[in-house]
């Protein structure tokens, strides 16, 4: 989880992308045009960038984009401000292969590092924040590498009774973020997204030694259809 400096003068990491999920709705002066041209422009040099229309009282709309170009994903945030956008709340991380995982081969360790995103058939969408506990009781850094592998293992393998139906994206945010990881979740249903959370909550990776933020929960849609709900 590294970025660098190029001659250039950009700001790239060096292995893997860059991701900014941005959480909001319009100001007074919201332009939906301006935005949906803001997000094509983007695009066109690139980008990955993804419109959700969002449920419930948190935001209307999210916006996630990855490049490894932390400029442009600067770059992004500020035109759709310009264009009207108000943020509520936001969240930078980088995709990373755990170190659980060092031992895949290429053309599985490539897509968690060079994601490409959204996914086909997978409409729904879910992010939250999450990080490993440090307490007194029960403190993940405490434990001897191996049984943290056993834990991991274990808890890929629940994830894994969901292929098909749940894609996730684990994003590293430590240094970042006062959180450690980011978790995008693109789904076939919305009943997915809370089956997969549920079972994945048992086990004991996560119900001894991990602590989650607030959900965000929505729909993946076009940039003129999100705009223009707004």
């Amino acid at each position: 989880m590294t970025v660098e400096t190029c001659d250039d003068g950009s700001t790239r990491v060096r292995s893997g992308l860059a991701v900014v999920h941005l959480f909001g709705g319009p100001g007074e002066r919201f332009a939906p045009e301006e935005a949906i041209r803001v997000v094509k422009d983007a695009q066109t040099r690139g980008l990955q960038v993804m419109t959700v229309s969002l449920l419930g009282h948190l935001a209307p709309l999210a916006v996630m984009a990855l490049s490894d170009d932390v400029r442009e994903l600067r770059a992004l945030q500020i035109s759709l401000q310009r264009a009207g956008l108000v943020w509520a709340d936001s969240f930078l991380s980088i995709t990373e292969v755990s170190e659980y995982s060092q031992h895949l081969p290429e053309d599985r360790r490539r897509p968690r590092l060079y994601p490409v995103l959204p996914p086909a058939g997978l409409p729904n969408w879910c992010f939250y924040p999450m990080l490993k506990r440090r307490g007194d009781r029960y403190n993940w850094y405490a434990l001897p590498y191996d049984e943290r592998e056993r834990l991991m293992y274990g808890h890929g393998a629940s994830g894994r009774k969901f292929a098909g139906r749940v894609i996730q994206l684990v994003t590293g945010a430590t240094g970042l973020s006062e959180w450690e990881w980011g978790v995008t979740l693109f789904a076939q249903r919305p009943d997915d997204i809370k089956d997969v959370v549920y079972t994945l909550r048992y086990d004991e990776a996560s119900a001894r030694y991990a602590e989650f933020g607030r959900f965000y929960v929505g729909m993946l849609s076009d940039p003129a259809e999100a705009f223009g709900l707004l």
